[in-house]
């Protein structure tokens, strides 16, 4: 697939949140990536339904919601309500019943599904549910806070999981979370990862379209 950057609107300016939602209309951005964090699941909390409703009213661009919660299937409805295209939740948040019903419902309600996996959890652990995702998001920081240092592991975590796509004959692709930037994009591409999350790589940087552009064009 194209290469897909995902800005996370985690890092957007909340005082100027229309401004930064259009700004990313205007940018050669493929999606908004929407962090949703309860404080439980991990240790900060985000932002609700509320911004949520409020970036989906501006957004042009497909909308990627990531939900950092414990009990995830209670919300997939809600999210799909919003108008939300590709939803993932934590691997960690379920046990493998919780894991299959939420899988389906995600996908009932007709958005792409999506599983992601903190760093400390192995990507073997997903070879049975490769063949029911659309995609699998691979943690590059520890999930919670923005701005964190990418963990060099994750770029091989990246080679190992693509590997297991192929074996498995899965049709899902790899989106990477937390860390990503110039000098390692172009890498985990290669590697065989399409969607890129970026967070204070676009938000902090002195121009965000272009530091979006940068992201979409480093070789």
């Amino acid at each position: 697939m194209p290469r897909v950057i995902a800005p996370s609107m985690l890092s957007a300016d909340f005082g100027n949140l229309d401004r930064d939602c259009r700004m990313v209309n205007r940018s050669v951005a493929g999606w908004f990536h929407l962090d949703v964090m309860d404080g439980i699941f991990v240790p900060n909390i985000s932002f609700g339904f509320p911004v949520c409703k409020a970036i989906a009213r501006v957004a042009q661009k497909p909308l990627d919601a990531h939900l950092m919660i414990i009990e995830p299937w209670t919300y997939v409805e809600r999210f799909a309500q919003l108008g939300v295209q590709y939803l993932s939740f934590h691997y960690e948040a379920c046990n493998d019943r919780r894991l299959k019903s939420t899988i389906r419902l995600v996908r009932d309600c007709g958005m792409g599904v999506g599983v992601a996996i903190n760093p400390e959890t192995p990507a073997e652990n997903l070879i049975p549910w490769l063949r029911m995702l659309d995609y699998v998001v691979v943690m590059g920081v520890h999930p919670g806070y923005s701005g964190q240092k990418y963990i060099p592991e994750t770029t091989e975590k990246v080679g190992v999981l693509a590997e297991m796509i192929a074996a498995q004959g899965a049709d899902c692709f790899i989106e990477v979370d937390g860390g990503v930037s110039t000098a390692n994009i172009a890498e985990l591409e290669r590697l065989g990862a399409g969607v890129f999350v970026a967070g204070s790589a676009a938000f902090s940087a002195a121009n965000p379209i272009a530091a979006i552009k940068a992201l979409k064009t480093a070789k």
